[in-house]
């Protein structure tokens, strides 16, 4: 068997905890997976898995080995990757990562016109609103919305994220049109319950230097763009949501646009990819386009 695919198996199972979520993440069968391991152990002449029905663990020579087929796995994939580097042909598979309603509204349409124009690239796109960890999951690169934490990862700042309030016509006419953002203690407030926390109690506006934090009632909380969408074109309620996301149903009409003396918050909004690797030319020509699309002050709703 090819030593490095063995390497590479038997480091996914240390990793996923076994040979079946190895596999799955691998794209191979558990018989395959173990016949990895088992050839690996053969030419060492030594068990590097303690397996039992139920757990397994590294042995003391699996831990150590473990750490250098790591190592020896990154520095054949940066050799390989020397070739690409310096062909600046994009090519291969890039995993993205990046927030639903984002990529699901806006990324979307930038990554099949990135792929109309780049032929030989493929794109692995995983939508969740959970930080993944880029090294960890084996992400080339993601899309990041909210505050960042300290970390190694590069992040090249992108447009805001802005949002907007707005309510249905009919909502309006039976509850009457807030004025002011105090107003909207007064009224139902439509809660987007995030992955890791529930929904904002308190929305912020800016009028100027002063800034407005407003408490807000939210009976309904949902962890889903579309669905809070329904419930606001149906009448329920006032919603704060991504102004992309929300510009078809305001261009017809469907909501109207709340509070246009002050100015809804904005999220910050990152693209993070390894700092301490050699970038292809695929992830190169994905950055460069990226940040094109959705730079600082480039970035504009319904732009091409």
């Amino acid at each position: 068997m090819d030593r490095l695919t063995s390497m590479g198996a038997f480091v996914m199972a240390a990793e996923s905890g076994s040979y079946a979520s190895a596999a799955e993440r691998l794209g191979l069968s558990p018989q395959m997976v173990a016949k990895h391991v088992a050839a690996l152990e053969l030419r060492l002449g030594a068990r590097l898995l303690n397996r039992t029905t139920r757990r397994q663990s590294l042995t003391e020579l699996g831990s150590a080995y473990y750490e250098r087929c790591k190592h020896i796995l990154s520095e054949a994939q940066a050799a390989d990757s020397l070739a690409q580097v310096m062909n600046d042909t994009p090519r291969g598979k890039l995993k993205i990562s990046a927030p639903m309603t984002f990529g699901s509204y806006s990324l979307m349409p930038f990554v099949t016109a990135f792929l109309r124009q780049h032929p030989e690239v493929e794109i692995d796109l995983h939508l969740t609103d959970r930080f993944v960890d880029l090294v960890e999951e084996g992400f080339e690169v993601a899309f990041r919305i909210g505050p960042l934490v300290s970390s190694s990862l590069t992040a090249r700042p992108l447009a805001p994220y802005r949002l907007v309030a707005c309510a249905a016509p009919d909502y309006l006419a039976e509850r009457g049109t807030p004025q002011t953002p105090d107003d909207l203690k007064h009224h139902e407030c439509l809660g987007y319950a995030y992955w890791s926390r529930p929904a904002d109690r308190e929305w912020v506006f800016c009028q100027g230097a002063v800034i407005h934090r407003i408490p807000v009632t939210s009976r309904l909380q949902v962890n889903e763009s579309k669905a809070l969408l329904s419930a606001a074109l149906d009448g329920f309620g006032i919603v704060l949501g991504p102004e992309d996301f929300l510009a078809s149903a305001l261009r017809s009409g469907e909501l109207v646009r709340l509070f246009a003396d002050y100015e809804a918050p904005s999220r910050h909004m990152h693209l993070l990819y390894t700092a301490n690797r050699l970038r292809t030319a695929k992830l190169r020509h994905f950055i460069d386009a990226a940040y094109q699309r959705f730079g600082t002050a480039i970035y504009r709703v319904g732009s091409v």
